[in-house]
């Protein structure tokens, strides 16, 4: 669990070891402002993958006897937003789209959505952000055909280092038939 006792006495030392006067009004209550913020934005470091599948896990048993392999759920463009784990700096303008080929059932449309919100509350790098959800939907849904496509702005990039305001980074995870057939992939594009 997230000690937010320790997020103080270290935030308070940060301030101090930044040349400023932690007890000045204006950064006085910052050291519990900021764990507070941090149990609120790393809430996913408090579970597993499996855990957090378990909470989302509300899918629904459907008459998908089609006749048809090829029929996918999509949802694209959900905003989620990320903290990198090298520089603790802000992942933004996060877009997460994940398809999936059901297997007997189908998972709650939101839920794809909060799955892709919890993976994403933690120190992470971005491929594992993918990693994850992929890992997350195969658990819940039973479906081993994922794809994850993820699109982002990293702080590190665009406000220090290399200053780049417009580099975005694009990563993609594909899992089961995504990855053996290029068909399947042209039809998210």
């Amino acid at each position: 669990m997230i000690d937010t006792e320790a997020i103080k006495t270290h935030i308070r030392g940060i301030l101090t070891a930044l040349g400023d006067d932690p007890d000045r009004e204006g950064l006085k209550e910052t050291p519990e402002r900021v764990a507070r913020m941090y149990t609120e934005v790393f809430e996913g470091m408090n579970y597993t993958n499996q855990e957090i599948a378990a909470m989302f896990d509300k899918t629904f048993s459907a008459d998908l006897d089609t006749g048809h392999t090829q029929d996918l759920v999509y949802v694209k463009d959900i905003e989620v937003f990320s903290y990198c784990e090298h520089h603790m700096a802000l992942m933004y303008d996060m877009k997460v789209s994940v398809a999936y080929l059901p297997d007997k059932k189908v998972i709650g449309l939101s839920k794809i959505a909060r799955i892709a919100e919890m993976a994403a509350k933690r120190l992470q790098l971005q491929e594992r952000i993918g990693s994850d959800i992929a890992e997350i939907m195969t658990i819940v849904t039973g479906s081993k055909d994922v794809a994850v496509f993820i699109e982002a702005s990293h702080s590190c990039m665009t406000a220090r280092g290399i200053k780049n305001a417009s580099a975005k980074t694009y990563t993609s995870t594909l899992r089961g038939r995504f990855e053996t057939e290029p068909a399947l992939l042209a039809r998210l594009r």
